[in-house]
């Protein structure tokens, strides 16, 4: 994940609802700090607060990780949990997890903690995933349809 190109994107989603990051930490319920890390690009989101912005700007996660140039306006569905989607993606996208493994360099420990719903995916893995499959971060997250 290029730390840049999202802190850009914020950026100008701020700008156009003109907002500031005392402002958007308040909407948003996080640190002040948090958002501000963001802005200078020395702090990765969490999956769970990457959905946020992407739900409160109304865009995708995609747009916000620099993975698409255009911010379509689109209705995004509400994320299930990882553990739950996770296994609904092997199924939709026709793989197993041991070939997933193999594609995305992610082991096995890994996503069995992520079928058990004990941890969550990092920014950086769902992109793998997503880059790995010719899909959407947003189709991994469950957000959109293929």
């Amino acid at each position: 994940m290029k730390l840049s190109i999202f802190a850009e994107r914020l950026s100008e989603l701020m700008f156009e609802a003109g907002l500031n990051g005392h402002t958007l930490h308040k909407k948003l319920d996080c640190g002040y700090n948090t958002i501000y890390r963001y802005l200078q690009g020395t702090h990765e989101p969490t999956v769970e607060m990457l959905v946020t912005l992407a739900d409160f700007f109304v865009c995708s996660t995609d747009f916000l990780l620099g993975l698409e140039n255009e911010n379509y306006s689109r209705d995004f569905e509400k994320c299930p949990p990882f553990d739950t989607r996770f296994s609904e993606l092997l199924t939709q996208c026709g793989i197993s997890q041991y070939r997933l493994e193999k594609l995305t360099g992610i082991s096995h420990s890994t996503m069995v903690y992520w079928k058990n719903g004990t941890k969550r995916p990092t920014v950086d893995s769902v992109i793998r995933i997503a880059e790995k499959l010719n899909v959407t971060v947003d189709f991994v997250l469950g957000r959109s349809k293929p």
